[in-house]
């Protein structure tokens, strides 16, 4: 069985803590290497399976088991820490150093000779590169996600499950670029050798690539990452996170920097080019002020302290719309005055008719009984 098609690695995957010492890529976790790829470093993990024509230009140490698939080639040492799986004609350079079981095939080249302190068992063994991963990956497809936990944690020997590194078919990795056809994911707090292409490109925080970052499609940098190069797009989005440090150009089809991001070269983006500014401390600053306006209105002084505020929060707002709405605001209070001038005038004048009237009235009806008084 070999690794062919799109095959179950979809995307270069980079796990956190990854770093390059020197000429090995060292990770904490499992290392899976798709098939036709090349490897420059060497690979220092805890199990490492390699798929089929895959080159490793250095040692390869594996604290569990290691599994080389058919026509592998290795320029340098292997050291197993427990059992050792090797497919037909696979060449080693070096010497191969196994602790636990060796399962070897025909035609296997060990240049230096070999030691295993298990059995040996000379035939065609099963290449596990993608047994074990197409059993997960159908039982993620038909949705058995506890059968596949239970795979996963049977795999990993009752230690925690790490992420692997996992590398595409066809990838080319070495101390210059790392070359992939798939999307390229990085985690946090790793060290990078290389320019990295991808058709898509994300890299985690508080990491240092030092080299450019190349994609078809977009690209991330995480907060507090360091890129020593030039960060490209054809047509993609280039975002770059606060506290992010690109020692180089930025080029991008649009692109959006975060307050606190540090560019030194120049920017490019043939679309929209955004800047995003925190707005943390302004929700403070208005939750602030929102808890003085409720202080102060528990009594009569602290409310008309309370609307000096309001007023001068609108005459901010007004600052910035114009300066004809001062003039408006000032007006209405004069002319609420005038009116209320107004109807007292009109108060007045009403009572004035009613008093007369009752004036005359009261005149007239005097008036009235006199003649009749004199009359009698």
């Amino acid at each position: 069985m070999s690794l062919r098609g799109d095959g179950p690695i979809e995307e270069l995957a980079v796990p956190s803590g990854t770093t390059v010492e020197e000429h090995d890529l060292v990770v904490d976790g499992d290392v899976l290497v798709g098939g036709q790829s090349t490897v420059e470093f060497g690979l220092r993990g805890r199990n490492v399976a390699i798929g089929e024509r895959v080159r490793v230009g250095n040692d390869i140490e594996a604290e569990g088991d290691c599994r080389l698939d058919t026509w592998c080639t290795v320029d340098g040492n292997v050291l197993v820490g427990e059992d050792a799986y090797l497919g037909e004609r696979v060449t080693v350079t070096g010497r191969l150093m196994v602790s636990g079981d060796l399962d070897i095939g025909d035609d296997v080249s060990i240049e230096e000779g070999f030691e295993a302190n298990g059995w040996i068992v000379i035939r065609n063994p099963v290449p596990t590169i993608v047994f074990y991963f197409i059993v997960l990956s159908q039982l993620l497809r038909v949705g058995e996600t506890d059968a596949a936990d239970e795979l996963a944690e049977a795999l990993a020997d009752g230690d925690d499950v790490r992420d692997p590194l996992l590398v595409p078919r066809g990838a080319e990795i070495s101390d210059d670029a790392w070359r992939v056809s798939t999307p390229a994911t990085v985690g946090d707090d790793c060290r990078i050798h290389g320019n990295l292409r991808a058709e898509s490109v994300r890299v985690g925080e508080r990491n240092e690539v030092f080299g450019s970052l190349r994609a078809r499609e977009g690209i991330t940098i995480g907060a507090d990452t360091v890129i020593h190069g030039d960060v490209t797009t054809r047509g993609g989005t280039v975002t770059i996170e606060a506290g992010a440090h690109v020692r180089g150009d930025v080029s991008a089809g649009d692109l959006v920097v975060h307050d606190g991001a540090e560019i030194d070269g120049s920017l490019r983006a043939r679309g929209e080019m955004k800047l995003v500014q925190e707005t943390g401390s302004e929700a403070e600053d208005a939750e602030s002020t929102e808890s003085d306006d409720d202080a102060a209105g528990g009594t009569g002084a602290d409310a008309e302290s309370g609307g000096d505020g309001v007023d001068a929060d609108i005459d901010g707002a007004e600052s910035d719309d114009g300066e004809e709405a001062d003039p408006d605001g000032d007006e209405v209070a004069p002319d609420g005055d005038a009116a209320g001038d107004e109807g007292d005038e009109v108060d007045e004048s009403a009572s004035a008719p009613d008093e007369s009237d009752g004036d005359a009235e009261s005149e007239t009806a005097e008036a009235a009984v006199d003649p009749d008084a004199e009359a009698t």
